[in-house]
């Protein structure tokens, strides 16, 4: 539905950012990533520094291994790209899938102390 005197195209035209597309569209209606999970916290890295255009790779694919050239986690990637978290995960399902990316998922909380010592640390503290 356009507004009346208004294109059809000038609805996906943002005047400072120019074409929109829908995350939907780059994710070609996925909403769930080929391969991983994708903790916020997880860290990328790419697996090589030259990536050429491939068959099913976008131009948001490119830039998430232009941009962990560096380490970055999930949120650190949406926040510079400004897309949701959920898109950037499906796109980094499949740079992982064709093993562009290597992704860190964060370490379980095995092997650290129970919430209760925390607790009577705090309560400690408290009583000083």
């Amino acid at each position: 539905m356009t507004v009346q005197g208004e294109s059809a195209d000038h609805q996906w035209v943002d005047d400072h950012a120019g074409p929109v597309v829908r995350p939907y569209a780059m994710t070609r209606g996925r909403a769930r990533p080929v391969t991983g999970t994708f903790d916020l916290i997880s860290l990328v890295t790419a697996t090589r520094a030259d990536v050429t255009p491939e068959v099913g790779l976008g131009p948001e694919h490119l830039a998430i291994v232009g941009l962990c050239q560096r380490i970055q986690s999930v949120a650190e990637i949406a926040a510079h790209l400004d897309l949701p978290v959920g898109t950037i995960r499906v796109l980094l399902g499949d740079l992982a899938a064709r093993s562009l990316v290597q992704v860190r998922e964060p370490q379980t909380t095995a092997g650290l102390p129970d919430n209760s010592i925390f607790e009577a640390v705090i309560n400690g503290l408290r009583a000083l």
